[in-house]
C-alpha cells in the first residue's frame, strides 16, 4: 500500500484519545500503513474527564454521565473492556428553582416542552395566563423561517415567557451554559424547528415522535444516562491503554502549522518539528486560530467566545441534612435570586459514588452575567454555594471537605449562525488545508458522544483523504 502515512491528532481530551484510538484500529483492521501521534499541551489526557477519589467518594469534577440514547460512548466503553462498568443513574423526581421555592418537573414534559396535560395544569411553574399561553402551541402556525434563529426567540413565539424562562431555559442553559436568547436553534435543537415544520406544533410533534411512557403513582422514570462505576476517568485510562506505546506526547503544545508541498510541519514548544500527512485537530476553537493565526478564513473564529463555570462537590454525614429532599437535584431559573445554577444530589443519583451513611451535593456556578465567581478562591465559592442551599434545604454544617474545579472558557456558545460560519469555515479548509480536519466540543456538539463522534468522523475522512 505504499510508504507508511503520518498522522497526527492535536489534543488529549476524549476527542482526541477517540480519534487515535479508532486511527489504529481501523488502520490495524485494514492492514494500512499508517503511524499515529497524539500531542497534548497538558500534563494528562481526557481533557474536561477528571475523577477524584477520596474517602470512599467517588467524584467527577468534569461532566458526570453521558446519554445513553446516543450509543457512542456506551460502544466505546464496551469496545475498550468497561462494559460491566457501565451503570444507570439513579432516578427520581427532579426539580425547578422559581422565585425561590423548588417545584417538581412535569410530568410528561420533554425538554422543558409539555406533551401531557394534566401535569403541566396542575403545576405551580406557571401562572393560568402562562399555562393558556403555552397551549396556543396547539393552534399557532408555523413560522417558515430562512437562515438561524435564538433558542429563546424560537421557544418563545410557541410557548411564551413563563414557560421558556421557568422550565426550558433553566435546562437548556444548564446544558450549555449560556444565554438561550443568543444560542443557536440550528446548532443545538435543529429537531425542533423540523418538528414545527412538520406538526405545525412542538406539542402535536412531540406526542407524535416521542414516547415518554407514562408512569404509575409511585414508579420512577427509567435512566436515561449512563456513567462508569469508577468514574469516567476510568474511560480514559482505558482507551490510552489501548494505543500503541510511544503514541502519547504530553506537556508539549503545537505553536504553528505550515503547509508544505506534501503535507504539514508541525513547530512544538519544545523546538522540535513534526511532519504529518494529516491532522486531526481536536483542540477549541481558539487554539486552532492561535496554530493558523496566519490564514484570514479563520478570523471568525475570534468572535465565537467561550463561558467560563466552576463547580463545588461537597461530603457530608447525612446528618448534616436536616432538611433531606427527596430527588435527584434542581435547576435554577434566572428570575430567582440564587448564584448557583444547579445542584446534583449525586448521592441519590449516582448511589455508587458514596459511602453508606454518606452524602454528596454537587452544585455549579458561572451564569454568563456572573463569570466573576469562577474566580472567587475555593472558600468563596463554597460559603456563596452553603448559603443559597440553605434556602431550601437545612444543613447545619460545613462539609467533611470539598473539591472546588474551575472550567476556563471552556463552555464554546453556539450563537445564531454557528453553523453557517463553521460550515464556511470546512469548505475553506478542504480547500486551503486538505488533510486538516476538525473534532471537539467547540464545533458540532458538546456532550461525550458527540466528542466521540466528531472524533469518528474525522478518522473517516482522514483514511479516505490518504488511501482512497
Amino acid at each position: 500500500m505504499g510508504e507508511r502515512k503520518q498522522v497526527v491528532v492535536i489534543g488529549g481530551g476524549i476527542t482526541g484519545l477517540t480519534s487515535a484510538y479508532y486511527l489504529q484500529k481501523k488502520a490495524a483492521e485494514k492492514d494500512i500503513p499508517l503511524d499515529v501521534s497524539l500531542i497534548e499541551a497538558g500534563s494528562r489526557l481526557g481533557g474536561k474527564i477528571e475523577t477524584v477519589k477520596r474517602d470512599g467518594f467517588t467524584i467527577e469534577r468534569g461532566p458526570d454521565s453521558f446519554l445513553e440514547r446516543k450509543e457512542s460512548a456506551g460502544r466505546l466503553a464496551r469496545e475498550v473492556g468497561l462494559g460491566e462498568e457501565l451503570v444507570p443513574n439513579g432516578t427520581g423526581q427532579s426539580y425547578i428553582l422559581v422565585n425561590g421555592r423548588l417545584h417538581k418537573m412535569p410530568a410528561g414534559s420533554y425538554m422543558g416542552i409539555p406533551t401531557r396535560i394534566r401535569p403541566f395544569l396542575f403545576s405551580g411553574l406557571f401562572t393560568p395566563a402562562g399555562k393558556i399561553r403555552a397551549s396556543m402551541d396547539l393552534l399557532k402556525p408555523r413560522k417558515t423561517v430562512e437562515g438561524d434563529q435564538s433558542l429563546g426567540l424560537f421557544f418563545r413565539r410557541r410557548l411564551g415567557n413563563q414557560v421558556v424562562e421557568n422550565l426550558i431555559e433553566p435546562l437548556l442553559s444548564g446544558i450549555y451554559a449560556g444565554d438561550i436568547d443568543q444560542l443557536s436553534l440550528k446548532a443545538t435543537f435543529p429537531q425542533f424547528y423540523e418538528m414545527e415544520q412538520e406538526h405545525g406544533s412542538l406539542i402535536k410533534g412531540l406526542r407524535r415522535t416521542t414516547s415518554i411512557p407514562k408512569r404509575k403513582k409511585g414508579e420512577k422514570k427509567p435512566s436515561m444516562f449512563r456513567t462508569l462505576k469508577h468514574g469516567l476517568s476510568s474511560l480514559v485510562d482505558a482507551v490510552e491503554e489501548q494505543l500503541h506505546p510511544g503514541t502519547v506526547q504530553t506537556g508539549v503544545q503545537v505553536n504553528h502549522i505550515e503547509k508544505q508541498d506534501d503535507g504539514y510541519q508541525l513547530m512544538l514548544s519544545n523546538g522540535t518539528v513534526k511532519e504529518a500527512d494529516a491532522v486531526i485537530m481536536a483542540v477549541p476553537h481558539f487554539a486552532v486560530q492561535r496554530m493558523l493565526s496566519h490564514l484570514n478564513f479563520l478570523e471568525p473564529f475570534k468572535n465565537i467566545n467561550a463561558t467560563s463555570v466552576a463547580n463545588v462537590a461537597m461530603a457530608f454525614d447525612a446528618s448534616a441534612i436536616k432538611k433531606d429532599i427527596d430527588g435527584t437535584g434542581f435547576v435554577v431559573s434566572r428570575n430567582s435570586d440564587f448564584r448557583i445554577t444547579a445542584c446534583t444530589w449525586t448521592h441519590k443519583k449516582w448511589p455508587h459514588s458514596t459511602p453508606e451513611g454518606k452524602v454528596l451535593l454537587r452544585c455549579y456556578v458561572g451564569k454568563p452575567s456572573d463569570q466573576e465567581i469562577v474566580d472567587k478562591t475555593d472558600e468563596e465559592i463554597q460559603d456563596i454555594v452553603l448559603k443559597d442551599l440553605n434556602k431550601t434545604m437545612n444543613i447545619t454544617e460545613k462539609p467533611d471537605f470539598s473539591v472546588v474545579t474551575r472550567w476556563h472558557n471552556a463552555m464554546p456558545q453556539y450563537k445564531v449562525g454557528h453553523k453557517e460560519k463553521l460550515q464556511h469555515i470546512t469548505s475553506a479548509m478542504e480547500k486551503e488545508l486538505p488533510g486538516i480536519y476538525l473534532a471537539g466540543g467547540s464545533y458540532r456538539g458538546i456532550g461525550l458522544p458527540d466528542c466521540i463522534d466528531q472524533g469518528e468522523a474525522a478518522v473517516e475522512k482522514v483514511l479516505t483523504h490518504l488511501f482512497v
